[in-house]
């Protein structure tokens, strides 16, 4: 049997693009109205029950599906990862501006690093974050402490405490 070193060795190299993300949606027009606001770009591509934005900044081929939605399932949450703290707050004035509903978590321990981030959520109930790594592979403790203010610098509530940095809760969608 051949080791997996070997394997990737002689294997070519592929130049990949960009990532591709699919998700279902309930109402595709009330996604494209999410989406042009969280990635401030209008979609490349619009047909009955489909809609695709060509993301340059980060490259990602994203596409959404109308269909039937009875929970989000089994995805956590999609990110994007920037440079700068002052990237996570430029990024959240713009959602801010364009209407969006954010909540931040500034210097808090999630998935075993410092991070400053703030969140949006869309129409279904998916989880964004936009997040900077300030300090990375901390020791193995709890995977998650974030914050507790809401972007407005209030307490969270018992829903959104209840939310955690690298795993939102849950949250019923209607049928």
């Amino acid at each position: 049997m051949e080791s997996k070193s070997n394997l990737t060795a002689t294997a070519p190299v592929i130049s990949a693009l960009k990532a591709h993300l699919a998700i279902n949606v309930r109402n595709v027009e009330q996604s494209i109205e999410f989406y042009r606001k969280l990635f401030g770009i209008e979609p490349s591509k619009v047909r009955t029950g489909y809609a695709k934005f060509d993301v340059q900044n980060p490259p990602l081929n994203f596409t959404l599906n109308e269909g039937p939605v009875n929970s989000r399932g089994a995805l956590s949450h999609l990110g994007i990862q920037v440079g700068s703290t002052e990237d996570v707050l430029t990024t959240r004035q713009r959602w801010h501006d364009d209407g969006l509903m954010t909540r931040d978590e500034m210097q808090t321990d999630c998935c075993y690093a410092v991070q400053d981030k703030t969140w949006v959520r869309d129409p279904d109930g998916n989880e964004w974050e936009v997040f900077v790594v300030l300090e990375d592979n901390l020791a193995q403790t709890a995977a998650c402490d974030c914050g507790d203010q809401t972007a407005a610098g209030e307490a969270k509530s018992d829903v959104q405490s209840a939310t955690s940095c690298c795993a939102p809760a849950p949250i019923s969608i209607a049928k």
